[in-house]
């Protein structure tokens, strides 16, 4: 049975895909059977980093034209990998309708490999949170910029209340519980999932214990990425200890990647980092992740957690859009600044450069709209 290992961030720009690309191939170099499917629908760019011609066999191809799952799934010219790519032409997850996503899941599932890398897109769409559950050894990619962390520790949040609203279904006595606090978001976005635990115990204790035992299946875990020097690696324990304070989560350390401006290079020439100079830093990382992932064990959820358990049911104040929704970011920057995973001065000077980078936005939007402005007077003229 192929092991699927889903990897998503918080966030864009911290090495989600370079981490996806060159660990497939360390795995394919070591023996093992890679499939790498490009799932950041609508900004599909792995090819690249592979130096991969998508073609005509994509997913796009595969939900629009009714072909066979088999034949995109295409060789690649690194050893024991082959690739699903994307498809940029897909301009929004949301145009996914329920019944495709099972399929997608379904056939995914059915791949007869060793390995199976998703590289999910960047935030907390449900689509993305459903591919990162399909496994509850997923990798989440962070780096030690505060906002990173944030955002890295909230995609983890919304997987966990995902992981919740999947198990307590509608019509069970738990969810009635849950349903309680639909009116009030911020309070269930203040209250943490032991405190939670709780209640639902108290309410719908055969449910309660079946998330119990799915929290304990789940293993996400940590690659911190863009490391400049020993101390920021401190940034993974204390994102491990907030989740395990607030959210009842346990996460494993994977591992670390310092930054390396290799990367560019190799990104230039369209060769992964273990092609293009293995010996490199960032290039030993990639190859200590990939050991660790083969001497694992793996896991799975519990077989009643099946693809057709992803319903749509979105809860309010953990949906879509959440990394925008302003008081549950709130909720994960107290919960970060209590556990001490975020400093005072730390988010300080968060604070400082969003003031900074809305200044720079009001800036350009000024003159663009000057130029919009001088553009329609010299219309007017003629």
């Amino acid at each position: 049975m192929s092991q699927i290992i889903p990897i998503a961030s918080g966030k864009g720009g911290v090495g989600k895909s370079l981490l996806a690309a060159n660990l497939a191939i360390a795995l394919g170099q070591q023996g093992k059977r890679v499939v790498l499917a490009d799932l950041d629908l609508g900004a599909s760019n792995l090819h690249l980093v592979i130096g991969q011609h998508p073609g005509k066999a994509s997913l796009g191809s595969w939900f629009t034209e009714k072909s066979e799952f088999k034949d995109i799934i295409q060789p690649t010219d690194y050893q024991n990998v082959s690739f699903i790519a994307g498809d940029s032409q897909i301009p929004d997850l949301t145009s996914l309708k329920h019944v495709q996503k099972v399929k997608l899941i379904r056939n995914l599932k059915n791949i007869d490999t060793d390995y199976i890398i998703l590289d999910l897109g960047a935030g907390t769409h449900q689509f993305i949170l459903d591919m990162f559950l399909l496994s509850p050894q997923g990798i989440l990619v962070s780096a030690p910029a505060v906002t990173a962390t944030l955002n890295g520790y909230l995609f983890l949040k919304n997987a966990v209340f995902r992981l919740l609203y999947t198990t307590f279904k509608r019509g069970t006595p738990g969810r009635s519980y849950l349903d309680q606090f639909k009116q009030n978001t911020e309070q269930m976005q203040k209250l943490y999932i032991p405190q939670l635990i709780q209640g639902l115990g108290v309410t719908d204790p055969q449910t309660t214990q079946l998330f119990i035992n799915r929290m304990q299946q789940f293993r996400p875990r940590l690659v911190m990425n863009m490391i400049e020097n020993p101390q920021e690696a401190d940034r993974a324990q204390r994102i491990k200890s907030s989740c395990n304070q607030y959210l009842g989560l346990e996460i494993e350390y994977l591992g670390l990647m310092y930054r390396d401006m290799l990367q560019d290079k190799a990104l230039a020439s369209q060769l992964p980092v273990v092609v293009y100079k293995p010996q490199s830093v960032l290039g030993q990382a990639i190859y200590r992740i990939a050991d660790k992932i083969i001497s694992s064990k793996p896991h799975s959820f519990d077989s009643d957690f099946s693809p057709d358990s992803f319903s749509n049911d979105n809860f309010s104040g953990v949906e879509e859009d959440a990394n925008d929704d302003f008081n549950f970011r709130l909720s994960g920057i107290d919960d970060l600044v209590s556990g001490g995973s975020l400093t005072i001065s730390e988010l300080a000077e968060m604070i400082k450069t969003q003031q900074y980078e809305l200044t720079q936005l009001r800036k350009e939007n000024n003159l663009l709209k000057s130029k919009l402005i001088k553009a329609a007077e010299q219309g007017f003229k003629i």
